[in-house]
């Protein structure tokens, strides 16, 4: 005898597989119908400046050499410098970047601060990492992503899997990339 078993999707189903891209667009469309304001610069909105995909290889302490993939969307500069949280989080996406960059436009400009949306990360669970591990990953994915942000460029934060400590690894990385200390190409947070 087989048995057929149906499920219904509910809301909530369908609001957990709707990616942070897509629910961004709809907000955006949403927002869209409530202001006068161009097609044409609500289509732009809709899609990032431009989107950068790394390749980051970390000497792991055993000796053996794995390569992890980094992102950094920046979604829109017309009110300053892209700024946005840096995650390390194994499912992290380019799509994630991109819609979470939009929202940090987004929040940028209710707010009146003088910056744009940016948004990236690493492809990996930062648990796994030893501190050490932790460092040069960082230290590696500022030099691959160096000539992508800057104090007047792109403002990498903290966010998930990252804190102040990493903050501080990837600006001591940049800066020697730099030949000075550069303490504005990253915020930090003081809580860790």
């Amino acid at each position: 005898m087989t048995t057929t078993q149906t499920t219904e999707q509910t809301p909530d189903d369908e609001t957990a597989h709707t990616s942070a891209l897509e629910t961004a667009r709809r907000q955006l469309d949403n927002a869209a119908t409530h202001v006068d304001l161009d097609r044409g610069i609500i289509e732009r909105l809709k899609h990032p400046s431009r989107v950068v995909e790394v390749s980051i290889p970390l000497e792991r302490d055993d000796g053996e050499v794995e390569v992890f993939t980094g992102y950094r969307a920046q979604h829109d500069d017309v009110r300053g410098p892209y700024k946005g949280g840096l995650r390390y989080h194994p499912d992290v996406t380019a799509e994630e970047c991109i819609g979470l960059s939009m929202w940090m436009t987004w929040k940028c400009a209710v707010m009146d601060l003088p910056f744009g949306g940016g948004k990236g990360g690493v492809v990996v669970n930062p648990k796994n990492l030893s501190v050490d591990e932790k460092e040069r990953l960082t230290r590696r994915f500022a030099e691959e992503i160096r000539d992508e942000v800057g104090a007047k460029q792109d403002i990498p934060a903290p966010d998930m899997g990252t804190d102040a400590k990493t903050m501080a690894w990837f600006m001591d990385a940049y800066s020697m990339q730099q030949g000075e200390t550069v303490p504005g190409v990253v915020t930090a947070s003081r809580r860790s």
